[in-house]
């Protein structure tokens, strides 16, 4: 029998007033970020970080966050038997019902499988709805120069980045004329296996998505606000599935 209360229209988000889940993929500094926060600010939807629901679990001391406490603590990877009964329990929140943006998840084939089986009994504003999916692609120099070339302030915290955004006084701030410094994990050879590790484990799930017709590629390198412009039109203009 089905469920009378639950939707089964193609329903575009303005209709609804519902975006569901939102999946973003990219690169570290493609950008992520800044578009996750403008779709949460839109919407009041909230950004879902596996790395937030992990120190969540840890700091609350949770029968999993104790488990997966001594494989952070030693820099490994929490096995998906962790972390998605953590992801389950964190998308079930009340926060979560009108949709959310998941960033760092999926990171595996098989994590978005998991996720496509746990949206089959999820509905949002009463419609079941997939996920987004929205690939924000910037080439591989310019990401280089977006990391590496970034620059912090050592007092006042401004961030600058020696090819985009270049300080007024040889990498010195602005504002105060302190020293800017490089953090280390912004450095070249940090970077590039960091690059590597991205594309090694995210291309077969750029595919995944791909062939289910789902994925949505942008352009990345534009300037923000027009990448801000495009993902919103994707995320007003998606139907419910």
């Amino acid at each position: 029998m089905t469920d009378s209360s639950v939707s089964t229209k193609t329903t575009t988000v303005r209709e609804l007033g519902a975006p569901g889940p939102i999946i973003l993929l990219g690169a570290p500094g493609a950008g992520k970020g800044t578009q996750a926060m403008t779709i949460a600010a839109r919407y009041g939807i909230p950004q879902v970080s596996t790395g937030d629901i992990l120190r969540i679990n840890v700091a609350r001391g949770t029968e999993l966050g104790k488990k997966a406490d001594p494989i952070m603590k030693q820099g490994g990877l929490v096995s998906d038997d962790l972390m998605l009964p953590m992801v389950q329990e964190r998308l079930k929140q009340p926060d979560c019902r009108r949709g959310y943006i998941l960033d760092g998840f999926p990171r595996t084939v098989g994590q978005a499988q998991w996720l496509e089986k746990f949206l089959e009994t999820a509905t949002f504003g009463g419609v079941r709805m997939g996920p987004v999916v929205i690939s924000i692609e910037v080439s591989y120099n310019q990401l280089l120069q977006r990391l590496t070339g970034r620059r912090s302030c050592p007092v006042d915290g401004k961030i600058y980045n020696v090819y985009f955004q270049p300080p007024q006084n040889n990498e010195h701030c602005d504002i105060c004329g302190s020293q800017l410094v490089q953090r280390k994990d912004d450095k070249e050879e940090v970077i590039s296996e960091r690059l590597k590790s991205y594309e090694r484990m995210t291309l077969p799930l750029v595919d995944y998505y791909g062939k289910q017709g789902r994925l949505r590629r942008l352009n990345g390198e534009r300037p923000v606000d027009e990448v801000t412009a495009e993902t919103l039109a994707i995320v007003e203009g998606a139907a419910a599935a």
